[in-house]
């Protein structure tokens, strides 16, 4: 049996001490980036989680639970990072492997994807890219609509009282943004236009194909946030046209918290894209030329400039145990398909649609939807929080919504029980 063979049998990677008893670091990379998960055409995949007995889970799209094996690679990591031995884990395979795994997951290249600690990050690097802040007096424009991600608001509001920049924002009519509202708006000089894909407060989808031909009408850039649409809706971003797009993992890629991905258009990196930080990840090539019996050179340090995403948004190190995760999770969801995991959601939602207006409930997400996510008004949040908590459904409640958000591995039953519990 070779190396590799036994170390993927072992499932779980074993103990640290193990590991490193059987294998040198790249090797226990490559086994971290092994497919663990048991696959198959069953929905639910219960067995593929660790929820408790007792709890329905309704609420993926706050946080989506670790898969039990994603959980395993995350243990297997700690175990190394607290027992090290004489060599260190080298990420720089598994970085690849997730990069490669998301970039087919969207139809992009992997020298297009760039990690990121969070979706917020990839939207303020994108707007320093494209030199917003700095021409916002200029007379230059950015539109957007008052359902895309509040942080990024927060960001393009601070941009209009500090900078002066012209903001747009367009406001939803029935729950939905659109696309005559979002042309009325903008211009020859409308630089940036900012939507989610996926809303997150009611799961209102854009058609992102349709903003982004609107924007290279007029000359504009298009980034989109996804952290509510990948692993989740299918995305492609060489049929929509899109420029740029983020999105963290923790949410449908199932990883942890701080770890994502950063997408921008080959073709814009060198020409348009204007690097606003440094580090070493953002070099191809670095050597020292001070040191003893390093080889001569023109400068006490000499490095040549990367030219992929990673290289222009990323400055240092990842999080590594997101990664290891995301290591089990990226090939997971495309195993499975997210066309069908699309498709497995769809008669809850369409469920909640038709039974939560009957307990009082008005629906503000639109009828036609088939996002990952369906919100429903109330005038009294508090009530139904207790009610959930009583019958220990996790859902998302706000002092005026409730949100559902079922996953992989929810089934009609779980629905039952949340309707159940506000009757």
């Amino acid at each position: 049996m070779r190396r590799r063979d036994l170390l993927a049998g072992m499932g779980t990677l074993a103990a640290g001490a193990a590991l490193r008893a059987l294998a040198a670091p790249e090797a226990v990379a490559g086994a971290l980036a092994e497919r663990p998960l048991p696959l198959g055409d069953d929905f639910p995949r219960k067995g593929d989680f660790a929820i408790p007995e007792g709890i329905t889970f309704l609420n993926s799209a706050y946080t989506h639970p670790l898969p039990v094996a994603a959980a395993k690679a995350v243990r297997s990591h700690l175990e190394i990072r607290t027992s090290p031995g004489v060599d260190m884990w080298d990420s720089g395979e598994l970085s690849k492997e997730v990069k490669a795994g998301f970039a087919a997951m969207i139809n992009a290249k992997p020298s297009e994807i760039s990690f990121i600690p969070n979706t917020s990050t990839g939207e303020n690097l994108v707007v320093n890219a494209l030199g917003i802040a700095e021409q916002a007096s200029s007379g230059i424009n950015v539109v957007t609509d008052a359902l895309h991600f509040d942080g990024a608001l927060v960001h393009l509001q601070a941009l209009q009282r500090d900078r002066g920049l012209d903001l747009r924002v367009v406001m939803p009519r029935e729950w939905r943004i659109e696309i005559a509202d979002l042309e009325r708006v903008v211009n020859g000089k409308t630089k940036l236009i900012e939507v989610s894909l996926v809303t997150m407060y009611n799961g209102f989808q854009h058609d992102l194909k349709a903003v982004c031909e609107l924007a290279h009408a007029h000359g504009a850039y298009v980034y989109a946030d996804i952290i509510q649409a990948a692993g989740a809706v299918p995305i492609d971003v060489r049929a929509t046209g899109v420029d740029f797009c983020a999105g963290a993992g923790f949410k449908w890629l199932m990883s942890d918290f701080g770890l994502g991905f950063l997408y921008a258009r080959e073709e814009l990196l060198e020409r348009v894209v204007r690097r606003s930080q440094w580090g070493y990840h953002s070099v191809s090539a670095m050597d020292t030329h001070f040191l003893m019996y390093d080889p001569p050179g023109p400068d006490f340090l000499t490095w040549t400039a990367g030219t992929s995403a990673g290289a222009h948004f990323e400055v240092g190190s990842n999080a590594l145990g997101a990664l290891a995760a995301l290591g089990a999770t990226i090939p997971y969801i495309r195993s499975l398909g997210v066309e069908r995991i699309q498709a497995h959601r769809q008669p809850m939602l369409r469920k909640l649609h038709a039974e939560m207006p009957r307990l009082g409930f008005t629906p503000v997400t639109p009828a036609d939807s088939t996002s990952p996510l369906v919100t429903f008004a109330t005038r009294d949040g508090a009530r139904a929080r207790e009610r959930l908590r009583r019958a220990k459904v996790n859902v998302r409640v706000a002092d005026n919504y409730v949100r559902f958000s079922p996953s992989v591995f929810n089934d009609m039953a779980d629905v039952d029980r949340a309707l159940a519990a506000l009757s």
